[in-house]
């Protein structure tokens, strides 16, 4: 009933002062459920297996809990690990997913299902949802890249199948920005498009003869490339030019920025941003470690949702955080948990879907469902449904075999607007 007035009633999402050093962003409009589909997506991909039992699911007065206390949330009845009180703070405007689970508690396979909804195969490479997503629709700024990767890039599957064009744009650091944007010192505008014209003649010869997609795809990556490198639209990669006190708000951390960086390139019409938070393969000392990270994630998070908030566009924005399996409930003899793919937690908040709620459940100790399994597959299954993508439509490889873009997942249609 609680959460029920909250949607219903308009109470804000962002009203209120919160947690302590959040007064940057607390110029929000009221707002309420978003209503209508997502623009774009911010997906937070918590590399290394993030443990739901210290973040989005904990279980306290079990044997489960160890260390990590919990905070009661703003959501009646839900409780989040005690070193989230932002997220505790805006939990009306969050969906917690509790009964995700995998088949592999192998990382590299994780990661893989997690991002293209398929397993991996030695004769295909499946596209990344970023990818599918500018497959299908059409890029909204014309200057910026549609789907960027913020932080490392190895062993991401990128496009897959699709055209090369449609891979992540990487940006390793999200306070150094976009690289090589610039021509040479030595070098002067008309020395470039004199020798970008000399190499388009000296490729017509052979792009005569040889016909292909993957020319076309390479083409038209560097025609983009031109085309960012002289748009007044690479200052979107300047953090500088955002206000100090803004940029201590998410924290002066990489992932801080990284979801600073993010919110700044959706306010621009990128589709599809990926920011990835390495290290929480936590076997040993967990209580060492994890908790900075943790709160790391609390400032970030918390903040862009803020962010998001304040300018109006989690009616157009969806935000998800996933992880490619949890952690065991059972400390190991290194005061560590171990891979555990049985279950874990995920989170969404913004447009195309609902807020303020907790879907599926998690055993007593947090070991197995109880109650509303997720996959991987159906996480994405929301996305594009959140977006309006086909789900149904079949997309032909190029060795003629059809996929779908979320593979079976099907989309929680109770979370859906």
């Amino acid at each position: 009933m609680a959460a029920a007035a909250q949607s219903l009633l308009g109470l804000s999402l962002a009203g209120g002062l919160g947690p302590r050093g959040w007064h940057p962003l607390a110029q929000a409009a009221e707002l309420t459920a978003p209503t209508g589909k997502a623009k774009s997506v911010i997906f937070l991909t918590m590399t290394g297996a993030m443990s739901h039992l210290e973040t989005l699911d904990p279980k306290p007065g079990t044997s489960s809990q160890g260390e990590t206390q919990a905070i009661q949330t703003r959501l009646p009845g839900v409780a989040l690990g005690s070193l989230m009180p932002k997220l505790s703070y805006l939990m009306n405007g969050l969906t917690l997913i509790r009964s995700l689970s995998t088949e592999t508690g192998d990382h590299a396979q994780g990661k893989y299902i997690m991002r293209t909804s398929y397993k991996p195969l030695n004769s295909i490479r499946h596209p990344g949802m970023g990818s599918w997503v500018n497959h299908v629709q059409d890029k909204t700024n014309k200057h910026l890249p549609g789907n960027v990767l913020i932080g490392p890039s190895a062993g991401h599957p990128g496009p897959g199948f699709l055209p090369a064009a449609l891979a992540p744009v990487p940006i390793s650091n999200p306070s150094v920005g976009l690289q090589n944007t610039q021509s040479p010192p030595y070098l002067a505008e008309d020395q470039f498009k004199r020798r970008m014209s000399l190499a388009n003649q000296l490729d017509s010869a052979f792009k005569s003869k040889h016909e292909s997609q993957l020319i076309e795809a390479y083409d038209q990556t560097y025609r983009e490339a031109v085309r960012l490198m002289g748009s007044t639209e690479l200052k979107v990669f300047d953090l500088s030019a955002e206000k100090e006190q803004v940029r201590k708000a998410y924290g002066d951390t990489p992932f801080g920025q990284s979801c600073l960086l993010a919110r700044r390139l959706v306010e621009k019409g990128v589709r599809f941003v990926e920011v990835e938070y390495g290290n929480w393969d936590h076997h040993a000392d967990i209580y060492k470690s994890c908790p900075k990270m943790v709160t790391e994630l609390d400032d970030g998070l918390g903040a862009l949702i803020r962010d998001l908030a304040s300018k109006g566009l989690l009616d157009e924005v969806l935000v998800v955080l996933n992880t490619e399996f949890g952690r065991s409930p059972a400390i190991n003899e290194n005061a560590g948990r171990d891979h555990h793919p049985g279950v874990f937690s995920g989170l969404m908040c913004g447009a195309g879907v609902k807020a303020g709620g907790v879907f599926g459940k998690s055993d007593e100790l947090g070991g197995s469902v109880e109650e509303d399994g997720v996959t991987h597959q159906d996480i994405n299954a929301t996305i594009a449904a959140a977006m309006g993508l086909p789900l149904d439509r079949e997309f032909l490889a190029p060795n003629g075999r059809p996929f779908r873009i979320c593979d079976a997942g099907q989309p929680i249609k109770s979370l859906l607007i």
